[in-house]
């Protein structure tokens, strides 16, 4: 069993660079584009929106909703570009960091920070 979830994350691993090098690629719509950067760009950030420590939830993007927007992001991209993009990501080593999608993860856990503190002063306050 163990196995099995190794080889699904390899191959997990292998569908985001591929997706990676399919929203570079000009003959991606520019909506499947948009949506690939985006997940690519949240899978390669150091950062989760929801950091692993929290029980439970710390680990729900991880296994929910990055394997659900390469789903997504696989089916609005044309077959013969995917095609393509997999055998690169296939002998490719390595991986993209993308410090983009770092930097606005912390800004949002910083936003919700302040507005939590906010809150919390408006109600000691009142």
């Amino acid at each position: 069993m163990i196995e099995a979830w190794k080889q699904w994350a390899r191959k997990l691993k292998v569908e985001v660079y591929a997706l990676y090098l399919a929203y570079r690629d000009p003959r991606v719509p520019w909506y499947a584009r948009v949506f690939a950067a985006c997940v690519v760009g949240y899978a390669f950030s150091p950062i989760d929106l929801i950091p692993d420590p929290i029980p439970v939830l710390g680990y729900l993007d991880d296994l929910i909703l990055i394997p659900l927007g390469i789903a997504l992001a696989i089916r609005m991209i044309p077959d013969e570009v995917l095609k393509d993009c997999r055998e690169k990501a296939r002998a490719a080593e390595g991986r993209p960091v993308n410090r983009v999608a770092a930097v606005i993860v912390v800004a949002v856990w910083v936003v919700l920070a302040a507005l939590a503190v906010f809150l919390v002063m408006r109600m000691m306050g009142s």
